[in-house]
């Protein structure tokens, strides 16, 4: 027997799948691409047009009010040292692409994990899809994203939501199932509609595994800055790619570092509102 005859390349039915859709679905792609770009172009110029040491007691300021006093001082320093190594602007365009992403990335996950929770053959049929998800390697996403999308900041958001989504649907999906059918059955008896019962009982008991979720997904979404920056979507990666390439030892730590104050800044302040809403912690 030939062995070639026992070989299966994907790519020979997924390279014309793709042809098609961008023949025939160029319009709607480019539709796609103008709403991110557009909400992306909006968030990013609303974090530049304030001055940077404005923005940085803003965001002091409101980690003390929403969080705590470390949590305020741990924010000033991670944006004030992405300010004196000279990289503001690209970290300001990575919270912007992080935050369309996970915003993105939300949308899709919470209704999907709620259905799941409602329906178990729903939930049993997505399970594996979101294994496969998670164990593909992140740099497989960007090869059809760039395919349809060219390169840019498009097909880095793309990429960066179908890694952030399964941390989210399937927390969601748990969030859901943990929360005791007794009050979702008082809701019920009392003559609340569904609408009433999701959004006054079952979304406030299962806050805290949602938090867990979001901040998941925010620290996986920031995880694909680097891969963004291959593919031209700017930001810190797009700093991490230039150093590496040029062999820029002191721009690729710099760059690096910033990426690690911004995962700390969105990490802690996370995790200070899940603490917070568990309770007063001890000292």
């Amino acid at each position: 027997m030939n062995p070639s005859i026992l070989k299966f390349s994907p790519g020979a039915f997924l390279a014309p799948a793709v042809d098609w859709l961008n023949t025939n679905l160029h319009p709607l792609f480019a539709a796609i691409s103008y709403v991110v770009e557009a909400v992306l172009s909006a968030i990013e110029a609303a974090l530049l047009f304030v001055p940077p040491f404005a923005l940085i007691a803003i965001v002091v300021v409101a980690a003390f009010l929403a969080v705590n006093l470390r949590a305020a001082i741990l924010a000033g320093l991670c944006l004030g040292f992405c300010l004196i190594v000279g990289l503001w602007t690209a970290s300001m365009q990575t919270v912007a692409l992080v935050t369309v992403a996970v915003l993105i990335s939300v949308l899709i996950a919470f209704p999907i994990g709620v259905l799941c929770s409602r329906y178990k053959t729903l939930e049993a049929f997505v399970r594996p899809v979101l294994d496969v998800m998670q164990t593909v390697p992140p740099w497989v996403y960007l090869i059809p994203a760039v395919m349809i999308f060219s390169l840019g900041r498009v097909p880095a958001i793309i990429a960066t939501i179908v890694y952030g989504i399964p941390p989210m649907l399937r927390l969601t999906t748990l969030a859901f199932n943990q929360v005791p059918h007794e009050y979702v059955e008082l809701g019920s008896a009392i003559g609340a509609p569904p609408r009433s019962v999701l959004w006054k009982i079952e979304i406030p008991l299962a806050k805290q595994t949602l938090l867990v979720g979001l901040n998941q997904c925010i620290l996986l979404s920031l995880a694909m800055v680097v891969l963004a920056g291959l593919v031209g979507a700017g930001g810190l990666g797009a700093e991490v790619t230039r150093g590496l390439t040029r062999m820029e030892m002191g721009l690729g730590l710099r760059a690096g570092l910033a990426i690690v104050a911004v995962a700390l800044l969105l990490d802690r302040v996370s995790r200070g509102l899940l603490d917070r809403d568990r309770g007063p912690r001890a000292a």
